[in-house]
């Protein structure tokens, strides 16, 4: 924390420190549900096991505390805000000397010291201002107050620039203030946005909102997406086919947890990433999709990038794959690829008929049109382990016996 210090930090983060405090062991097998402490699991058993109490945590910071204080006072400061920003206080010739690689980097711009007067802090005096004042949410909220406080069904046009970030978080967090997490009934607010969206247009928008894009969006299009409906699609005199294009940036949808997206394009690496429960159709996507994807359904209606469903644990993906190149590009450590069965074909054709209502897309109507030849050229995309939990929760509703223990027996084999 000192050396950060003296480097310029003044905020620093800890996690496995406080972990080993709690009683982690370091087993490292957090991610096969048989932590021997309790921490990383979901079985009662060994969840038992846990003996960290919040007493440990206080006690080790207090520790922390203490010996900054021994080392700022060793070096001559007062406070950790006036160590902030002196690398002189840092000797590096030793360590620099020691370690040959160090020799092939020039460190002078991370160690030469400020050239500021007596008077001036090294350390932050005043806030940042994040220009929230002026952002375009306070405009939404302000429009859509009769929806926020009685309910009333509430439509908005509005031009949108790349200078607008996080269009709609604001006005959902108005939301969930007001009425929880279940958010407003579906569709009682309706924004229709034209031009290019900023990043995390649309990011961790809660349920009663839809949100339609005619145009294009950044990064982080609909980021922890919370039971929102997003809509994606080109203007109507766009002169080309959108199924060819690059219409959303990288990290479409990263940790949604419920609610849908439609978009009418292909978008870029790690599409819905972490997706725990949102459905979302899209016309192509880069490397990396549905990347430790935990639930949800994601329909993907053209070409995919490499490494397709690595870490994948839960939730279903469908691929349009007529020329089965899917397998090369699967990472297959947890998935499986399976064909369709009769409900699989509905939920499939239920979701195209939804992208084609919502975008207008031709992909979508062409599909549509030949349905037969379109369900047999798609592929499903299916966790190993997800598949024997849907099994064990079938079997426990048929016997009438307890979901939870049917679980654990088929986890634990």
């Amino acid at each position: 924390m000192i050396v950060a210090a003296l480097l310029g930090a003044e905020e620093f983060g800890f996690a496995t420190a406080p972990l080993v405090v709690s009683g982690c062991v370091m087993m490292r097998v957090c991610h096969l549900d048989t932590c021997p402490v309790g921490i990383a699991t979901q079985n009662p058993e060994l969840r038992k096991h846990f003996a960290g109490r919040p007493e440990f945590i206080e006690t080790f910071f207090h520790y922390i505390a203490e010996e900054c204080r021994e080392l700022l006072a060793a070096l001559g400061f007062r406070t950790m805000d006036e160590a902030v920003g002196h690398v002189d206080s840092l000797d590096t010739a030793v360590a620099i000397d020691h370690f040959w690689k160090a020799g092939k980097l020039d460190l002078r711009p991370i160690l030469e010291p400020v050239n500021a007067s007596m008077s001036t802090a090294l350390h932050r005096t005043r806030d940042q201002d994040h220009g929230l004042d002026g952002a375009l949410d306070r405009e939404l909220i302000e429009a859509c107050g009769a929806a926020i406080s009685e309910g009333r069904r509430v439509e908005l046009e509005r031009p949108i620039r790349n200078i607008h970030r996080a269009v709609g978080t604001m006005l959902g967090s108005e939301i969930t203030r007001r009425h929880g997490g279940a958010g407003l009934p579906d569709g009682t607010i309706s924004l229709t946005f034209r031009g290019s969206a900023g990043q995390s247009f649309g990011a961790f928008v809660p349920r009663g909102i839809t949100m339609r894009l005619v145009g294009d969006a950044n990064d982080y299009l609909g980021k922890g997406l919370s039971g929102a409906v997003i809509v994606v699609r080109p203007p109507e005199s766009s002169p080309f086919r959108a199924e060819d294009q690059i219409i959303a940036g990288n990290v479409v949808l990263y940790g949604a947890t419920s609610g849908s997206a439609f978009i009418r394009g292909q978008v870029g690496e790690r599409f819905c990433v972490r997706n725990s429960g949102a459905a979302a159709v899209v016309e192509g996507v880069g490397d990396h999709a549905c990347e430790y994807m935990t639930g949800g359904i994601v329909l993907v209606l053209g070409p995919t990038g490499r490494n397709f469903a690595a870490g994948m644990s839960g939730g279903v993906a469908f691929v349009h794959d007529p020329d089965r190149v899917l397998p090369r590009r699967l990472n297959p450590e947890m998935v499986e690829l399976e064909q369709l069965d009769e409900e699989d074909r509905r939920t499939v054709r239920e979701l195209c008929s939804a992208h084609l209502a919502s975008t207008g897309s031709e992909l979508a109507a062409r599909l549509l049109g030949r349905w037969e030849e379109t369900v047999n050229e798609i592929v499903k995309v299916m966790p190993r382990d997800y598949r024997r939990v849907l099994e064990a929760t079938r079997r426990a509703v048929e016997a009438g016996g307890s979901v939870d223990d049917e679980i654990m027996a088929a986890a634990h084999g």
